[in-house]
């Protein structure tokens, strides 16, 4: 599902360029991906395009985001309002694909009260009334790592079935909860990895020993 993220995102850079119809290749070269993995990831989920012809990209992108789910609104709460939590509160980026953040929670008495974009952080024993109330079924979860799990409970007993879980460890949900973990740490620590295992030829030193 993460190329189909990508697919869509280049889609969406020739559409801006003023393409109406790519090729395989088009999609996939720059994305370092090849045009036969591209149309094996494409036919898993139907037919399209035309042999000869290409992708019309406009149909293409609306059925990609058909696909992902982000042809609707996702009412998206966010728990913590740390450093982190206060900079994915003002990223507009989710709600450029849909995600509508419209509950903020922290147990913080410093913060509780705030607001944050035109929202007002509130207790988290306010959680679950809240979520009931506006239809949030996704969370953003920014807390510490000590109160992680607690807290994925509480979400999980309110009703929430996906977390986007930023705290440095694994959550134990119900098999209903859905959870992606993002630690930036980790993907430095790949990044660096990358960096220090590629020579300037470009291929892995690690691989060519």
């Amino acid at each position: 599902m993460g190329r189909v993220s990508l697919y869509l995102r280049q889609l969406e850079a020739y559409l801006d360029q003023g393409l109406t119809t790519i090729s395989s290749s088009q999609l996939g070269k720059p994305l370092g991906i090849t045009d036969a993995q591209v149309r094996k990831d494409l036919a898993f989920f139907g037919q399209f395009g035309c042999p000869g012809i290409g992708y019309r990209a406009d149909e293409l992108s609306e059925t990609l985001r058909r696909i992902l789910g982000i042809d609707r609104d996702w009412p998206t709460a966010l728990v913590g309002l740390g450093h982190l939590g206060q900079a994915l509160s003002r990223y507009r980026g989710f709600a450029n694909r849909r995600f509508q953040i419209v509950a903020l929670f922290d147990n913080d008495p410093s913060k509780v009260g705030q607001v944050y974009d035109g929202l007002e952080v509130r207790p988290l024993d306010e959680l679950c009334t809240t979520i009931a109330q506006r239809g949030v079924l996704l969370a953003l979860l920014a807390v510490p790592a000590a109160a992680a799990q607690d807290v994925a409970e509480v979400l999980a007993a309110a009703g929430i079935t996906g977390i986007l879980n930023f705290a440095p460890r694994s959550l134990v949900v119900p098999a209903r909860v859905s959870v992606v973990n993002v630690d930036l740490s980790v993907q430095l620590e790949h990044l660096a990895y990358k960096v220090q295992n590629t020579g300037p030829s470009g291929v892995s030193s690690a691989l060519s020993s």
